[in-house]
């Protein structure tokens, strides 16, 4: 029986890799998979959400099918990895909004594109995070919501009204509130406080590191959301449990420096240096809510647990 100080089973709704081994490239194999696995157990996650980002379609389609078939073979995959989130490719291109994701790759939604990639998820794919405004009509939003698979708003610009139209046609979540936006916005009418006049149809993952969002912003978000409308997901990446250092992500070279936010030292585009995910584990974002936000062990815990496996419909 556990006690009331042991560490609670978190519930990861954004891993884009970890420990070294990243599921957004191709030929995954089946001990990396196990591997990353080990690692993100040993870091206290009882389950958590493989996240394939935008790339060309096939491409995609690629790593969701790889991702399910290894998981179907593995049993410590098969408990700890509960469905598939698709971040893209069908995000907001612009500039500062589209975030590290490849603008190349971006593309308006269409029914027939999302039905690929659920068809190569094997049934798995939980969780899609699209932008608003490109899905004409909100009929991926509607195809999504009505097969029971949980849609996010992020990396997206949608005017309020637009949001609002997407609500009603089944989106229920944005995707880290705060980030996969410029780092200037209008003061009054954008994107962060569309999304929060409307708390009480949409809930909120938020990276909390301390460097994606400052803690004060966070606590805030939480105090005006509510506690039961926010979740606390790590973006993890590749570098993800493996401390300070410096990695290859892709086309990007990473620092990952003690505060474990993993920056890319020029986007290419002479923006200059830029947040690609992170590195910190749920283990320690979990610590950082209580003594850098000011949050009990109880909220944290339901931050880190309770509340992502709810936003999936998860028993606790």
């Amino acid at each position: 029986m556990s006690g009331p100080h042991d560490p609670p089973a978190f519930f990861d709704l954004q891993v884009n890799g970890y420990a070294g081994v990243d599921f957004n490239r191709d030929g995954l194999s089946a001990d990396d998979l196990h591997a990353a696995c080990e690692a993100i157990q040993r870091d206290g996650v009882a389950g958590f959400l493989p996240t394939v980002i935008t790339d060309d379609l096939e491409a995609m389609g690629r790593r969701l099918a790889r991702l399910a078939e290894l998981r179907e073979a593995d049993e410590l995959a098969q408990r700890l990895i509960v469905g598939l989130h698709v971040e893209g490719p069908f995000l907001n291109e612009t500039p500062g909004y589209i975030g590290a994701h490849p603008t190349q790759h971006a593309r308006p939604a269409d029914r027939e594109s999302m039905n690929r990639l659920l068809d190569a998820g094997g049934g798995l794919v939980r969780l899609v995070t699209l932008a608003p405004e490109r899905d004409p009509g909100f009929a991926v939003t509607r195809l999504l919501a009505d097969a029971g698979v949980t849609v996010a708003a992020g990396h997206c610009d949608p005017s309020r009204d637009e949001l609002a139209a997407a609500c009603d046609a089944g989106l229920s979540l944005f995707t880290h509130l705060g980030n996969g936006c410029p780092a200037s916005l209008p003061r009054h009418d954008n994107v962060i406080h569309r999304a929060l006049s409307l708390r009480d149809r949409l809930r909120f993952t938020l990276i909390a590191d301390g460097v994606h969002l400052p803690f004060w912003f966070l606590r805030d978000v939480i105090e005006l959301a509510g506690l039961d409308r926010c979740a606390v997901v790590s973006d993890a990446v590749t570098a993800a449990g493996l401390g300070p250092g410096r990695f290859t992500l892709g086309r990007w070279e990473l620092e990952v420096g003690e505060d474990l936010a993993c920056r890319a030292p020029d986007r290419g585009d002479g923006g200059g240096p830029h947040l690609v995910g992170s590195a910190c584990p749920l283990s320690v974002a979990f610590e950082r809510l209580q003594t850098d936000c000011g949050l009990s062990r109880e909220q944290a815990t339901t931050l880190t647990g309770g509340n992502p496996r709810a936003f999936l419909g998860e028993a606790a």
